[in-house]
Parts: structure tokens; sequence; C-alpha cells
């Protein structure tokens, strides 16, 4: 009986002996996965930050769970839990891409309307102000600021100028945003001249 008690706790022995030795063995793995998860995420975090953030941060959660067990010494969670975070790394690079497309496009559609409405109605605006500016136009240019509607017009033009200048060197965002800025400048110095920029603009 003793001699049995003493081989049971030389097996339970071995048995830890041989468990501790299979999850050494699976350290190298797990570092090895843990590090080609990082490098994936940190070559698409640049583009997945700013198209697709929230996927992002879930990488990142996934990763640093498989990094708490490696501190753990759990490598086998890490080997069994790492293909799985390693396929969605690999995953935010053409995700990011594909979110960069869709919002290029979108930006590139507000611009073409944008740029397809704004020069026109900067002439009208234009037009508008050089006719009320005429001597025999002034019972028209009654209670309207002409000097004021030539500086706000004057600045508009120029913040137009900003919009191309991003256009052409194909900041797209602050292309658009600028254009717009100048649509709402546009619409102020309209309804300062009383104009409606959806009927004929009047001849001079």
């Amino acid at each position: 009986m003793h001699r049995s008690n003493r081989l049971g706790r030389f097996s339970l022995v071995s048995l830890a002996a041989i468990i501790l030795a299979a999850c050494a063995g699976q350290k190298e793995p797990a570092e090895k996965l843990i590090a080609e998860i990082q490098a994936t995420v940190t070559a698409a975090s640049p583009e997945a930050a700013k198209y697709i953030p929230d996927q992002l941060a879930g990488v990142q959660t996934q990763l640093s769970a498989l990094k708490a067990s490696f501190d753990k010494q759990d490598y086998p969670a890490v080997v069994s839990g790492a293909p799985a975070v390693l396929g969605a790394a690999q995953s935010l690079a053409t995700d990011a891409a594909s979110k960069k497309d869709e919002v290029l496009k979108a930006l590139n559609d507000k611009w073409t309307a944008l740029a397809g409405s704004e020069p026109g109605y900067l002439t009208a605006l234009q037009n508008r102000i050089d006719f009320l500016a005429k001597k025999a136009n002034k019972k028209a240019a009654a209670g309207i600021d002409v000097e004021g509607a030539k500086s706000a017009l004057s600045d508009a033009m120029a913040t137009w100028s900003k919009a191309q200048a991003a256009f052409a060197t194909g900041n797209m965002d602050e292309a658009v945003s600028t254009a717009q800025n100048v649509k709402s400048k546009v619409e102020a110095v309209a309804s300062s001249l009383k104009l409606d920029l959806s009927a004929p603009p009047a001849k001079s």
C-alpha cells in the first residue's frame, strides 16, 4: 500500500511535469503568433483608425486578451485563440481600403455637385451686384447693402479658390468642407441681395 501511494504521487508529479513541458513547448509559437498579430495591426492602424475605428478597437481588445493569457503563461490559450484574432487583424487592411473607397466616392460625388453649381452662383451674384451698382438701378438697390454684399462675395470667391486648391492636391475632405462653406456664404450673399438663385439672372 505504501509503495502504491509512492507510485501514485510519482505519477502525479510526472503528469504535472509533462503538462508543464507541453505548455513550455507552446511558448515560442504563442510568442510568434502575438508578434505576427501585433505587426499586422500596426501596419493597418493608420487607415483603420481613420475609416474603421470600431473594428480596429475590437481587434486591439482581442490582442490585449491574448497578451494577458501569455503573461499568465497560458500558452495553449494563446495558440488556440490566435488564429481567429490574426484573421480579424488581416481583415483590417482590406476593410479599411474598402471603406476608404466608399468615403472617397461620396466625397467625390459631393465635390462634383458643388463644383457644378457654386461657380455659376458666384457669377450670378457678381452680375447682380454689378446690376445694382449702376445708377440707373438705384431704385432696385434700395435697402440693399451693395458694398457689404460685394465684400462678402469677394470672401466667398477667395474661399472657393481654397477649395479648388485643396481639390488639386487631392485633399478631398478639405475640398468638400471648404466648398460647403462657400455654399453657405453664397446663400447668405444671395439673401442679402434678395436674389433667388433658382431664378434666371437679371439682365444688366
